[in-house]
């Protein structure tokens, strides 16, 4: 087989969507799962304008995270 005829790897979709505590640890926002579940437990977190108290909550392109006055925008993979 010629490397004409070779099928080039093709790595999996990433998810669409992210739970709102690990959203917040992966913008570095809070540090740990711990941190993240008593600002939220709190009230001190909206999604889309709404206090969001679930951290469980799934988050998606557009949707936009206030916490302490800083908004932060979920984007989508390219």
């Amino acid at each position: 087989m010629s490397t004409d005829d070779e099928v080039p790897a093709v790595e999996p979709p990433e998810p669409l969507s992210i739970r709102l505590d690990d959203f917040l640890k992966f913008c570095g926002v809070v540090g740990t799962g711990g941190q993240a579940k008593i600002l939220i437990q709190a009230g001190d977190v909206r999604v889309n304008g709404e206090v969001e108290t679930r951290r469980r909550k799934q988050l998606f392109p557009g949707d936009v995270v206030d916490l302490l006055g800083e908004q932060i925008e979920v984007e989508g993979h390219p």
